[in-house]
């Protein structure tokens, strides 16, 4: 597939990075030449300095030939405009736009062919804010993940002593919940992936992931770990858009306090949030912290724009007693640097936004991936088409399936029924299939799977 990223941010950058290793044509536009001479270093592709929204420059990347434009840059406008462009000139099939500004994606109505031709908009502060509304309604995940509208989720946790599963083989999970159908997808033991099998036992400290229905996420988490309260009072520190979001979805049902260092934002906050406290102050500021009861705290979550401020805050936090600490980190080095330490979950926006990205390059009928192990590992949500003729899954039962290694299917959607997948379980035609794969190379062999002979065509 021929991609013109416009962008060489941080956002086009981990797109890049994810898809210049499938076998993709990727050409990156930006203005600064030294963020494309940086990519140049490191990948595989094309890179083109200029402004991404000028035909000329289009017309340079490749435009004329090109199967999708992911326009990311930080301007909503730029990004608008290049669609427009590459849709009047170049009859760009696919056009995907990074539009941040609620002004605009308020009114879906100016996205259509007829007036802003844009095919997908992504809004990274909004899934990074649905990441993390996730993450608070399910004390003690490291990863809450949806997949058929929210029927379906992905959870990881971390197997803790004392869980009634661990040093036991996973097989008894299926005996301490006949009635509870749940799927051990995956684990990790120090950074390697393990098979899971009836005779694996779990051990303390392994990452666990599972799926289940929503419903039964939080039996099959008291499996592996004591089960936490449910989180009441919580604490958000920084004001701008996920900030803002975050407590205006969520007041009506925590106790919400938010820190904001600019004044006049702070007061605006407060007019549009009036179940929420809003402070105005430094989110580092150990005194402040002190006075708002951080002892007291369920959850500190540090989204201002700057790492080191979200880092440091959320370290003093938890120094102070917060009960979980959270903190937005942009730099990768970061991310892998503190998640081991004081900090209890570090979110990263390109893994949260990376995968609605890539449910539009993925061949085949894929509807949701998300990006798992920093990259390393997919979840993919795949259609099953056709008929056993026609089709490599449909017809077949999962054990008759040729999987690649290190891929395995732990779920089906059917209509509205969740079926948790067994090996005798029949795959058929336009079921929602949700794969988990430990090894991300194998996914040109899983879009293969799910294509169909040209005969059903």
């Amino acid at each position: 597939m021929k991609i013109i990223i416009l962008g060489a941010g941080q956002v086009g950058r981990s797109v890049a990075e994810n898809l210049v290793s499938e076998a993709n044509d990727i050409t990156v536009v930006d203005q600064k030449q030294e963020l494309l001479n940086a990519l140049q270093d490191r990948l595989d592709l094309r890179t083109v300095r200029g402004h991404g929204a000028h035909p000329d420059v289009l017309l340079q990347a490749g435009a004329e030939d090109a199967d999708m434009i992911l326009a990311v840059t930080n301007s909503d406008e730029t990004n608008m405009v290049a669609c427009q462009v590459a849709y009047t000139l170049f009859h760009t099939p696919t056009k995907i736009a990074r539009v941040r500004a609620s002004g605009f994606t308020r009114f879906p109505q100016l996205f259509s062919q007829n007036a802003l031709p844009v095919d997908v908009l992504i809004s990274p502060e909004q899934l990074v804010t649905e990441y993390i509304m996730r993450l608070i309604e399910n004390p003690g995940a490291l990863q809450v993940l949806d997949f058929a509208n929210g029927r379906v989720r992905l959870v990881a946790v971390k197997a803790f002593y004392g869980g009634p599963l661990v040093g036991h083989e996973l097989h008894r999970l299926y005996e301490h919940m006949p009635h509870v159908d749940a799927r051990v997808a995956a684990i990790y033991r120090k950074g390697t992936a393990i098979r899971p099998k009836g005779n694996t036992i779990i051990e303390a400290e392994d990452e666990v992931f599972f799926i289940a229905a929503k419903e039964n996420i939080r039996a099959v988490m008291s499996e592996l770990r004591k089960l936490e309260k449910p989180f009441k009072r919580l604490i958000f520190a920084g004001g701008g858009n996920i900030g803002k979001r975050l407590a205006g979805s969520l007041e009506r049902d925590y106790q919400i306090k938010l820190i904001e260092r600019d004044k006049q934002r702070a007061a605006k906050i407060a007019e549009d949030l009036p179940r929420s406290i809003v402070l105005h102050g430094d989110v580092a500021d150990e005194d402040l912290l002190l006075e708002e009861n951080i002892e007291n705290t369920d959850v500190f979550c540090a989204v201002t724009d700057g790492d080191e401020a979200n880092i440091l805050s959320a370290m003093l936090a938890k120094k102070l007693g917060a009960r979980k600490v959270m903190a937005l980190i942009n730099r990768q080095a970061y991310v892998d640097m503190v998640q081991s330490g004081p900090i209890d979950i570090a979110i990263s926006p390109q893994q949260a936004t990376i995968g609605s990205l890539l449910t539009h390059v993925r061949r085949g009928d894929v509807v949701m991936v998300h990006s798992l192990r920093r990259g390393a590992a997919e979840a993919i949500e795949a259609v099953a088409h056709g008929d056993p003729e026609t089709s490599r899954v449909v017809g077949r039962t999962i054990e008759e399936i040729d999987l690649p290694k290190g891929t395995s299917i732990g779920a089906i959607v059917r209509g509205e029924e969740v079926l948790i997948a067994h090996h005798d379980t029949v795959i058929e035609s336009e079921d929602h299939v949700i794969l988990f794969l430990v090894d991300k190379h194998r996914i040109p062999e899983v879009e293969h799977l799910f294509q169909v002979g040209i005969t059903f065509l």
